[in-house]
């Protein structure tokens, strides 16, 4: 079976995270990376053959914008399953969101989860 792949890459969005008061004060950003295996072969110009990188991130700024979660295992779990309700033809969806607020007061450069679910 062929398999393409459509990424996203460092996706700033506004939301509020965090299991601490102080990250649940104000919204802060995460930033996301995600990847959304499919098989685009049939595309041939036609955007309706892939996956619309565009219509993810327009999804994916709306979805998480809305949320408010203690754990980013929780968004996480939650954006895999909402992308693979919204864009079916994806057979595998990887994402990976970084926590910038939370890692400069660690004194780390990065910090955060990733995840990667396949699918039928």
């Amino acid at each position: 079976m062929r398999m393409d792949t459509v990424f996203i890459e460092r996706l700033t969005v506004e939301t509020v995270i965090g299991v601490y008061d102080w990250e649940r004060a104000a919204r802060q950003p995460v930033v996301l990376s995600v990847s959304l295996a499919c098989d685009a072969g049939t595309a041939a110009d036609d955007i309706d053959g892939t996956v619309d990188y565009g219509a993810v991130v327009e999804t994916l700024k709306t979805f998480v914008s809305a949320r408010s979660d203690g754990l980013l295992e929780t968004l996480a779990d939650a954006c895999v399953a909402m992308l693979h309700r919204q864009f079916p033809k994806a057979r595998a969806i990887g994402l990976r969101i970084e926590k910038p607020n939370a890692a400069h007061k660690l004194g780390c450069e990065r910090v955060g989860v990733e995840t990667r679910r396949e699918f039928g």
